[in-house]
């Protein structure tokens, strides 16, 4: 039987290796934004880990779940139904499969994220 200790993990940055990338050239908007993820887990279909991006906007087409907290920064989120929402540092959002549009990073946002496929 697992510890409880390795049962249960704080989500933070210190000591794993970052994967650093940029939206696919088709997908890019505007700008030069680079996304930093530090992967935490991946187990049975679900992800969870940290992501920050700096400046830019580009397009997504959700066709996973997605629970976000926003640490730090300001990005919004503009659908293909001209729908607009601000994602802003102590917010919590859930976005559902199905969903496309623009993800707009206005300041660098650092987000945790819960990802089941």
């Amino acid at each position: 039987m697992e510890s409880s200790e390795m049962l249960i993990e704080k989500l933070t940055r210190d000591g794993i290796e970052p994967e650093v990338t940029r939206p696919e050239p088709e997908k890019l908007v505007s700008g030069d934004p680079v996304h930093t993820t530090w992967n935490l887990d991946e187990a049975e279909g679900l992800y969870a880990g940290l992501w920050q991006s700096t400046p830019g906007a580009w397009r997504v087409n959700y066709e996973e779940w997605e629970y976000i907290r926003v640490h730090e920064g300001h990005s919004v989120l503009t659908g293909d139904d001209g729908s607009r929402v601000e994602l802003r540092a102590g917010d919590s959002w859930l976005i559902r499969p199905g969903y496309s549009g623009v993800w707009e990073v206005l300041e660098t946002t650092l987000k945790d994220y819960v990802i089941k496929v």
